[in-house]
């Protein structure tokens, strides 16, 4: 069992939440319960799942726990798309979030691919 907190990619992620959590205030109020909501749920799962697959016992739970992360930064990446073209984001603020959401894609494979060898 690790605990989530000395993961970078946590952090990274849960910064990452607090971000989206702030720039969706300014979405419209029609989709509070659309894309609003489905953009921070998605989001709040990476670094959920992340530290929920810490509390597991074995390194294969972990890394289940870690595609499920992947997953939701799969969905995220796609809502940011979608409010990018809906015109809820400004291009800088799509390009600056996009590019985050695919480094903790590639942080999560890094760690898979890690749990994978040691397994």
């Amino acid at each position: 069992m690790k605990d989530f907190r000395d993961l970078l990619v946590w952090k990274k992620a849960h910064s990452f939440v607090l971000k989206i959590y702030a720039v969706t205030r300014s979405f419209p109020r029609e989709e509070q319960y659309g894309i609003t909501s489905q953009l921070r749920r998605a989001a709040v799962s990476i670094p959920t799942n992340t530290a929920e697959g810490c509390g597991r016992i074995s390194e294969i739970e972990f890394a289940r726990y870690l595609e499920i992360a992947f997953s939701s930064a799969c969905e995220t990446e796609y809502l940011l798309l979608l409010s990018r073209e809906l015109e809820y984001l400004d291009a800088d603020k799509y390009k600056s979030l996009a590019d985050e959401v695919c480094e903790i894609k590639r942080m999560l494979l890094g760690l898979l691919k890690k749990l994978k060898a040691e397994g």
